[in-house]
């Protein structure tokens, strides 16, 4: 028996360097276009991808940006901290909406510095500086969904 916290389980093996770079990009996309954090992603170690709602595709010169912000954050060397916390204490501007209907009542947030938190049960590395350099490879836009595709440049 344990005293700490009980969480949902997680059902998934993820590679800890992509799947932070998704978060730092979801803020990324979030303070850029004041669109939702990705409601579908596919994070795999050598590519992976990401499903955002926008009413026109980013421009190249934004997405060159979108690159150098996620980026920055990666060279700032952040750590990247765990935090449980009960469902009615998570701060308003943390986004529950992807949080399944059998949530567990403690929470799990996952900060990266001071750039990014949200709920996840996720891998993770434990400071920016594990996560090699981010490169978009290519994205299109349809029906209001922006899919960018991306991965770390890992020598």
């Amino acid at each position: 028996m344990t005293d700490g916290p009980v969480l949902n389980s997680h059902n998934k093996a993820e590679y800890p360097p992509m799947h932070t770079a998704e978060h730092i990009l979801n803020r990324t996309m979030v303070d850029m276009f004041g669109c939702e954090r990705s409601k579908n992603a596919h994070i795999e170690r050598k590519k992976s991808k990401c499903d955002y709602h926008l009413p026109v595709a980013p421009t190249d010169a934004q997405i060159a940006e979108i690159e150098r912000r996620v980026n920055d954050v990666i060279a700032s060397c952040a750590d990247v901290t765990v935090s449980f916390v009960k469902r009615d204490e998570v701060p308003a501007d943390v986004d529950l909406s992807k949080l399944p209907g059998d949530a567990s009542e403690t929470l799990r947030l996952v900060r990266v510095g001071d750039y990014d938190v949200c709920a996840c049960i996720g891998t993770h590395v434990e400071n920016t500086r594990e996560i090699a350099p981010f490169k978009i490879i290519s994205s299109d836009w349809k029906d209001g969904i922006w899919r960018v595709r991306f991965k770390l440049l890992e020598s």
